[in-house]
C-alpha cells in the first residue's frame, strides 16, 4: 500500500482512502502513540545500561551459543544476561563488544522510530487532520515540530517500567494492525486494477485469507495479555 500511496502519512493515508478521514485520524493517533511508547523503551534500556552495564538486545545465535556453552540457570536469564554470557565465553572484551553493539543498536532504532513518527504527524497535517504547524520543516527537510512533539512524549513516558511500556504498546499496535488489514482488503476490492510498482499477487478472496491468520493471532495475543493482567492484578 505504500507504493500505491507514495506520500507522507503511511498508515493514515491507507486507512483514510479505504475507510474515510475519521478512521484515518483514529489510526493516526493510535500508531503515533504506539510509536512514542515504543521509543520510550530505548531510554529505559539505556538507563539500565548505565545502572548495571548489561544490555538487553539478543538474537537467536547468541541464545543458541549461550545456552550451549554455560549451565542454564533460569533465575539468571533475565533482561540483559547476554553480556554476562559473553564474559563467560570470551572474556571482558566480548562483554564490552556486546554492550557497545547493543547500545548503538538501540540508538539506531530510536532514531528510525522517531523519524517515522514525526513524518506521520507531518502527513496528517498535510491532510488537514492536525494543525498546519506540524507540517513545518527544518532547513534539512525534517519535520521539526513533529520531532519535538514526539520527543516530548518519549520523555513523559520514560518513567514507566519496561514491562508497562511493552504492554501499552502491544495493545495500541494490535488495534492499529487490525485497521490496516481492513483497509488492505477494502482497497483491494475498491481499486483492484490501480497502477502501482508492486502488487501482492492475490485476488479479493486471497486478500481476506492472507489477513485472516494474523488477525486471529492478534486476538489470541490480546486475550492472553488480558488474562495475564487479571492474574497479576
Amino acid at each position: 500500500m505504500g507504493t500505491m500511496f507514495p506520500e507522507n502519512g503511511g498508515y493514515v493515508v491507507w486507512v483514510s482512502s479505504a475507510l474515510g478521514p475519521f478512521w484515518g485520524f483514529q489510526l493516526g493517533w493510535m500508531k503515533w502513540l504506539s510509536g512514542v511508547i515504543d521509543n520510550a523503551l530505548y531510554p529505559v534500556l539505556f538507563l539500565d545500561y548505565l545502572k548495571s552495564a548489561i544490555p538487553v538486545i539478543g538474537y537467536f545465535l547468541p541464545l543458541l551459543f549461550g545456552t550451549g556453552a554455560i549451565e542454564v540457570n533460569r533465575e539468571l536469564w533475565c533482561d540483559g544476561y547476554f553480556s554476562e554470557v559473553g564474559r563467560v565465553i570470551g572474556g571482558v572484551w566480548l562483554r564490552t563488544w556486546i554492550q557497545v553493539a547493543s547500545a548503538l543498536s538501540n540508538m539506531g532504532m530510536f532514531v528510525a522510530e522517531m523519524s517515522s513518527d514525526s513524518f506521520q504527524l507531518l502527513g496528517m497535517a498535510e491532510r488537514g487532520m492536525l494543525p498546519a504547524f506540524f507540517a513545518k520543516r527544518s532547513c534539512y527537510g525534517t519535520p521539526l515540530i513533529g520531532i519535538l512533539f514526539s520527543a516530548s512524549g518519549v520523555i513523559l513516558l520514560s518513567w514507566l517500567s519496561f514491562q508497562e511500556i511493552v504492554a501499552a504498546e502491544n495493545f495500541l499496535y494490535c488495534f492499529g494492525m487490525l485497521m490496516e488489514f481492513v483497509a488492505f482488503v477494502k482497497l483491494r476490492m475498491k481499486f483492484p486494477n490501480v497502477s502501482r510498482p508492486y502488487k501482492i499477487p492475490v485476488g479479493k478472496i486471497g486478500a481476506v485469507l492472507m489477513c485472516l491468520v494474523p488477525t486471529l493471532l492478534i486476538f489470541v495475543v490480546l486475550a492472553l495479555a488480558t488474562l495475564k493482567r487479571k492474574k497479576d492484578g
